[in-house]
C-alpha cells in the first residue's frame, strides 16, 4: 500500500477514535472499549473498500455494512460522519433524549446505517439475508459485517454461518473483532470459542487471520476476500479492546462505561497527540 494512503487511513481512524470517546463522555453513557478495537477495520471499509456514495446513502447498488455488535455505535457513527454522510456536529445528539442517534446503531434516523442492530447474533443473520438477496436478484454489491467475539456465544450466529455456506455467498465478508473481552470478563472464561479459525472453516467459510490494527494486513485481507469465489469469507482480526487510550486498553471495565472529565482529558490528549503525529 502506498504510504500516503496508509497515513490517511491511520489519520481517519485516529480522528474517529477521538470523536467516539468524546461522544461517550458527553453522553455519560456508551461502549468505548469495543468501539475503539474495531475502528481500524471499520475505517478501512468505509474509506478504502466499500462502494458507497455519502450523497446518495440509499443507492440500491451500494455495498452494505452491518454492525452486528450494535452497541459499538461510537465506532460507526464517527466513521460515517468523517466519510461525509452527515455533519460531525450531529454526533452531539448521541444518546440524548432529544437526539436522533441511539446508543445502538439505528437506520431510520442516521444516514448511512444499513441495519438497526443491538440484539447480538441478529446482525450477521441480516447480512446473510442481504447477500442472498443480491445473489437471487443478480446484483453485484458486496455485504460486510463486524461481529464481536463475545457475540459468537449466540447460537443464531452459527445458523447464519451454515446458511451462508449453503448458498455459497462469496459476496459476503464478515469480520470478528477478536479483542478477547466482553461485558462479564475475558471471552475465554465467559464462554470459550477458540479455535475460531477451525470452527469457521468447518462451517464452510474461507478464513483469514490478521492483526486488526495493521492497515496493510486489513487491506490484503479484504482483497483476498473479494477474490475468493464459491464461499463466504471470515476475517479474524486480533485487536486490543480500548485501542488508542492507554488506560482503556485491555481493560474489561471499559466495555460499557463513560470516562469522567479527568479521564476524558487524558484520553483527549493521547488521541490528539496521535492525530498530530499522523498529520506530520
Amino acid at each position: 500500500m502506498e504510504k500516503t494512503k496508509l497515513q490517511q487511513l491511520k489519520l481517519q481512524a485516529a480522528r474517529a477514535r477521538l470523536l467516539g470517546v468524546q461522544m461517550v463522555h458527553d453522553a455519560a453513557s456508551g461502549h468505548p472499549g469495543g468501539s475503539l478495537s474495531c475502528m481500524d477495520v471499520l475505517t478501512d471499509l468505509y474509506f478504502s473498500q466499500m462502494r458507497i456514495d455519502p450523497k446518495n446513502p440509499a443507492d440500491p447498488d451500494r455495498d452494505r455494512f452491518v454492525m452486528s455488535k450494535g452497541h459499538c455505535s461510537p465506532a460507526l457513527y464517527p466513521v460515517l460522519a468523517l466519510r461525509g454522510f452527515f455533519p460531525v456536529e450531529d454526533l452531539k445528539m448521541f444518546r440524548r433524549i432529544d437526539g436522533h442517534m441511539s446508543g445502538h446503531v439505528e437506520m431510520r434516523h442516521v444516514p448511512g446505517v444499513d441495519m438497526s442492530t443491538g440484539s447480538l447474533g441478529q446482525g450477521i443473520s441480516v447480512a446473510v439475508g442481504m447477500a442472498l438477496g443480491a445473489k437471487q436478484k443478480g446484483r453485484d454489491f458486496r455485504v460486510y459485517a463486524i461481529l464481536g467475539d463475545g457475540e459468537l456465544a449466540e447460537g443464531q450466529v452459527w445458523e447464519a454461518m451454515m446458511a451462508a455456506n449453503k448458498y455459497h455467498l462469496d459476496n459476503l465478508c464478515a469480520c470478528v473483532d477478536v479483542n478477547g473481552l466482553q461485558i462479564d470478563g475475558a471471552t475465554k472464561d465467559v464462554m470459550p470459542t477458540e479455535p475460531l479459525d477451525q470452527k469457521f472453516e468447518a462451517f464452510g467459510w474461507h478464513v483469514i487471520k490478521i492483526d486488526g490494527h495493521d492497515f496493510e494486513q486489513i487491506e490484503a485481507a479484504y482483497a483476498e476476500a473479494a477474490a475468493t469465489k464459491g464461499q463466504p469469507t471470515m476475517i479474524l482480526a486480533k485487536t486490543v479492546k480500548g485501542k488508542g487510550v492507554s488506560f482503556m486498553e485491555n481493560q474489561v471495565g471499559w466495555h460499557g462505561k463513560a470516562p469522567n472529565d479527568e479521564q476524558f482529558e487524558q484520553a483527549r490528549q493521547e488521541l490528539e497527540a496521535a492525530i498530530k503525529e499522523l498529520e506530520g
